[in-house]
């Protein structure tokens, strides 16, 4: 299957009350560099958190903001992509179809599913409400991360294409695993054994293991 695709970059940008962040994107057209750290020209703030080998490309689907708009009427205008800072948007691919450690080709690169994205508090700011980065994961309409595997030249002419699948463990299920479930150690195993899993991922599901709870994720939905 192949699915044609809409590119987004972005600039840093200041937030009142909020951190810096690059989440408001512009879309672009023609040809592309993408490096093991994203596309040329597409900026992160923190990029402790943000960016990086395994986050290197943010895929949302399109469908999703049909739903948002709906819960969100008097703000509908506002959904539309690039809306969630997505540098990749698509019809046709969501996180039921897609698995941990697939890996697409576009154009010249290879681009591998590390993890969910994990919804921070940047959104809430970015949107105007108050509680948009739990409503993203309690839905589990989080879309997913990439990292690449092979730097290229790309192009928004170019669709991704399905080239290998390595895991059992869909980015949906990845999500329930994580957020939506109780303490569940065989879950986490299951996790664990997707390839391509990213780092941060891998040992937020070691650490469950090893210490026996789940961690607060206050911090990082709300930001304090």
């Amino acid at each position: 299957m192949h699915y044609p695709l809409n590119v987004y970059l972005g600039k840093v940008r200041e937030y009142e009350g909020s951190k810096p962040s690059a989440i408001a994107k512009y879309q672009v057209d023609g040809e592309l560099k993408l490096t093991e750290l994203g596309l040329e020209g597409d900026q992160q703030a923190e990029k402790v958190v943000h960016g990086g080998p395994d986050r290197a490309l943010c895929h949302y689907p399109r469908e999703h903001y049909t739903y948002w708009a709906r819960e969100f009427p008097e703000q509908a205008e506002l959904f539309t992509a690039p809306a969630y800072g997505e540098n990749l948007s698509t019809e046709g691919l969501t996180e039921k179809d897609v698995y941990i450690g697939d890996i697409f080709r576009w154009g010249d690169a290879l681009i591998q599913v590390t993890q969910p994205r994990s919804p921070c508090y940047k959104l809430n700011y970015h949107f105007g409400i108050n509680d948009m980065s739990s409503l993203m994961q309690e839905t589990g309409y989080c879309g997913w991360l990439y990292r690449v595997v092979l730097a290229g030249n790309v192009s928004t002419e170019s669709p991704l294409e399905l080239v290998s699948r390595l895991s059992d463990v869909t980015v949906a299920e990845a999500i329930a695993t994580a957020w939506h479930m109780p303490f569940d150690d065989e879950q986490y195993h299951r996790l664990l054994s997707a390839a391509g899993l990213s780092v941060s991922w891998t040992r937020t599901m070691q650490k469950r293991r090893i210490s026996g709870k789940i961690e607060d994720n206050s911090r990082r939905l709300f930001g304090k």
